[in-house]
């Protein structure tokens, strides 16, 4: 995964493909964030070094690292393409995935680097609750959304606000994150209504937006990390998060074989966030409740996550070496 960042750079950082870098590549950093993580809980469930994810990590900060480098070169070369995506009814909702990127960062940096990764988590955290902000003004400022603008990556900009607890209960912001907690709740409630309204009484689903369905895994599955770092306990509430998670887990894999069909684009990084959210809360599941069927559940998870991860790195890096990526729509 750390090769994959060079490979990249060539094609991406072309200068002439600049204003048609996609806001969403930062997808790829809330999945290599999130196996972070997940990797993190399963070196602990596992009692060995956190070598590997010590290498993940530094992985995940080489991308991030890059891909706001060139955005940012995007922002000021190329302001317009930058306005024309903000001005996207779909694709709004992937500009908080930058601010989502530091937040995952600074909480996968806090057992190496705990000052860096509080700053870094800060700054995510403050950057999100500012495109939050942004995103709501324009959807209830505009007229210009329709039904079937909606999507499952809708969830992104609100409900994304669920990470901001996970590595802020530990930094010692725990009002914060009660506060970043209460919006993604009442916001997710909102959303899955709109978003299910939309699945089931409109038109289907383009093909290339349908990866973004296993986006319904990740509020529950981060939900339930949030809330047992809030609590501290397994409760009610904390169950019915992890098995709301656990079910739409199962409604994703029943589309499985919708999924297998699609053509390989950036969109399919969407399948690895949710993934890892589910896996770190399947290790944290398994260790509170003591059930021993549990911690076999969570190592099944985990490695269905690193085959899904090995399969988007190899595909993203052979999409690249043909020129597939970072082309106009």
């Amino acid at each position: 995964m750390v090769g994959s960042s060079a490979d990249d750079a060539t094609v991406i950082g072309d200068l002439q493909k600049l204003p048609h870098l996609p806001v969403n590549l930062f997808a790829i950093v809330m999945g290599m964030a999130g196996l972070t993580l997940a990797t993190i809980r399963f070196e602990s469930a596992s009692g060995v070094s956190a070598s590997i994810s010590l290498m993940f990590l530094g992985a995940t900060v080489s991308v991030l690292l890059l891909l706001s480098a060139l955005y940012l070169l995007k922002l000021v070369k190329h302001p317009q393409a930058v306005r024309a995506e903000w001005n996207h009814p779909v694709k709004i909702a992937f500009f908080p995935a930058i601010s989502i990127g530091l937040i995952l960062t600074g909480t996968a940096l806090a057992p190496f680097f705990f000052q860096v990764g509080r700053v870094v988590w800060a700054a995510g955290a403050i950057l999100h609750l500012a495109a939050t902000l942004a995103v709501i003004s324009a959807w209830i400022g505009h007229r210009s959304f329709e039904p079937v603008h909606l999507n499952p990556a809708w969830f992104i900009p609100v409900v994304g606000n669920v990470l901001v607890p996970i590595g802020g209960v530990g930094f010692g912001f725990v009002e914060i994150s009660w506060f970043f907690f209460s919006i993604s709740v009442v916001f997710w409630t909102v959303l899955l209504t709109l978003v299910f309204n939309r699945l089931i009484f409109h038109n289907p689903l383009p093909e290339r937006l349908l990866p973004t369905l296993v986006i319904l895994v990740a509020p529950p599955s981060a939900g339930f990390i949030a809330w047992m770092q809030l609590s501290g306990e397994l409760n009610a509430f904390g169950r019915i998060l992890y098995f709301s998670g656990l079910f739409f887990v199962m409604v994703v894999t029943a589309q499985i074989g919708r999924f297998a069909k699609l053509p390989f684009t950036i969109a399919w990084w969407a399948y690895s966030f949710p993934l890892a959210a589910f896996s770190v809360a399947t290790f944290i599941y398994a260790d509170v409740s003591g059930y021993p069927a549990m911690k076999g559940v969570a190592y099944a998870v985990y490695a269905v996550l690193l085959a899904v991860l090995a399969t988007l790195v190899i595909k993203t890096i052979n999409a690249a070496r043909r020129d597939e990526i970072c082309q106009p729509d």
